[in-house]
């Protein structure tokens, strides 16, 4: 697929999509959105990659959706149509995470939001599915959708407060107002908040921590484990973390991670 609304590019053993409409504050398209899914499955199929960033250029992450699509949508017209399709996600998974937007959970790796600036509506939605939200300290939060007259979409409403509980939730959806990162990082939205400057440099070099020093297997599991634990009972969750630690016993990963620790060397994981 053509990328003409993001970048894709590889740094070492992280993957990172930039959203890349700056000039209009990578306001949200479905070309974009289309685009990220695609170069979110080059991703997961490229045995190099341990972690993906999803960043914005200039000087936000995304304005949210672009006003002329919605003032389209309003006047009742038909939205873009876009012949070159994306890669589809893997469809060996649940069929809560093969809808639209929902597939990160799907991604057999770590996902990381580096919301580097604005960070609005349907923008905001995107973060949440995200396995780690890291915000610069200025970045600007708000849904906005009851300033539009719209509703909460794509699954928000479902998924923000299992990350920051009921009222904080209901507080981001029914105001609308606008918090920075700081406030973000205390209603439960985000882990972490970085300074603004060397931002992206600071939540790369997190990125790279994970993907050279931690097992692409552990990760890959812990992932899938957590994601489904937010369907499963106790009981369930715990006959399956019976199983895969009983499978990671068995790895290469494993092996390696006694090996390095107790050699003092760097890990050479493989990911099997």
């Amino acid at each position: 697929m053509e990328y003409r609304e993001i970048l894709y590019h590889v740094d070492g053993k992280v993957a990172v999509i930039t959203l890349n409409r700056p000039d209009k504050l990578n306001a949200w398209t479905r070309r974009m959105a289309e685009e990220i899914q695609d170069a979110a499955v080059t991703a997961a199929e490229d045995d190099n990659i341990n972690v993906i960033v999803l960043t914005g250029a200039g000087r936000g992450f995304s304005a949210g959706a672009d006003m002329n699509l919605l003032q389209g949508l309003g006047a009742g017209k038909a939205g873009e149509k876009e012949e070159d399709k994306p890669k589809q996600p893997p469809q060996d998974t649940r069929p809560d995470f093969k809808q639209q937007y929902s597939y990160f959970p799907a991604i057999p790796k770590p996902i990381i939001a580096a919301i580097n600036g604005p960070c609005a509506g349907i923008s905001l939605v995107l973060t949440l599915f995200c396995d780690m939200r890291i915000a610069a300290a200025g970045a600007k939060f708000t849904s906005a959708f009851v300033k539009r007259g719209l509703i909460v979409e794509y699954g928000g409403a479902w998924l923000l407060p299992r990350i920051t509980g009921l009222a904080n939730a209901m507080d981001i959806w029914l105001t609308g107002r606008v918090f920075d990162g700081n406030e973000a990082k205390e209603l439960g939205l985000v882990n972490q908040v970085l300074p603004d400057e060397g931002f992206l440099e600071s939540a790369m070099a997190i990125a790279h921590d994970m993907a050279n020093n931690n097992s692409p297997r552990s990760m890959r599991v812990i992932k899938h484990q957590t994601w489904e634990a937010m369907f499963q009972d106790l009981d369930n969750a715990l006959d399956l973390s019976m199983d895969e630690m009983n499978a990671s016993i068995k790895s290469d990963d494993f092996k390696e991670g006694v090996a390095h620790f107790m050699e003092k060397r760097p890990p050479a994981f493989t990911g099997k």
